[in-house]
């Protein structure tokens, strides 16, 4: 299967001024650090907590990386790929049932966290936990600090839907440098993963907080799962 070739990330952070849509010739470019990642991701990584509600949150020590995705977009399984582990994030057969902030610890010594935030766009979640949802999200985005980047996951069969755009205009609201993820890209022909591509990067140059350019992945195929290794870790670094 030919699959798009998307280069390699660039620098981020939490705040995002109007010149952060970053060259990708700028600085940061390191030849080493695929390697880097790749030893990292290969090492010491475990579950830390769940927390419901931003009291129960980790002391804000360490850089911190967060995942976010509708409920059935394939984050639990990206995020057992990325890690190279089966079971570290638990797969629900209820979508959007999760509705915690999930850490996760890298390295040890202890490297940057990442975070599985809870899904979002699960239809049949009553109104009380989609606003409960909302303030979460809400207040840990606009309120972490060593927040640098968001990981937002769109499934290669469906594209942004309007769920997304909501999300991707709360992250550029709070000022959140995120960068899209599309997952299950061996699910789609080659041609028709070609157009998604075409029209995420189109879509992501319209957002001021977002990265210019999309990771393309495969959690079975382990497609994309290199690149994104090496994205997180640029994220914590620069």
């Amino acid at each position: 299967m030919d699959v798009p070739q998307v280069p390699g990330a660039e620098g981020g952070g939490s705040e995002v001024s109007d010149d952060q849509q970053a060259d990708p010739s700028g600085p940061g470019i390191d030849p080493e650090r695929p390697e880097r990642a790749r030893k990292l991701f290969s090492g010491p990584i475990a579950f830390l907590k769940s927390a419901p509600a931003l009291e129960h949150l980790p002391a804000p020590g360490v850089p911190e990386i967060a995942f976010a995705g509708r409920s059935n977009v394939g984050k639990s399984s990206l995020l057992n790929a990325l890690t190279n582990r089966n079971g570290l994030a638990r797969t629900s057969v209820t979508p959007g049932r999760t509705q915690e902030l999930n850490y996760f610890d890298v390295g040890a010594p202890l490297v940057f966290r990442l975070v599985d935030m809870p899904g979002y766009g699960f239809a049949k979640a009553p109104k009380d936990v989609v606003k409960k949802w909302r303030f979460l999200i809400n207040d840990y985005l606009r309120g972490r600090q060593v927040l640098k980047r968001t990981l937002v996951l769109i499934d290669s069969r469906h594209g942004i839907k309007d769920v997304d755009r909501d999300v991707l205009e709360m992250l550029d609201t709070a000022a959140v440098s995120y960068r899209i993820v599309l997952t299950k890209a061996d699910k789609v022909k080659a041609t028709d993963l070609a157009a998604v591509l075409a029209a995420t990067e189109v879509e992501a140059r319209k957002h001021p907080a977002a990265h210019p350019e999309v990771i393309v992945t495969s959690s079975e195929k382990g497609m994309g799962i290199a690149e994104l290794r090496t994205a997180v870790l640029e994220a914590v670094e620069v």
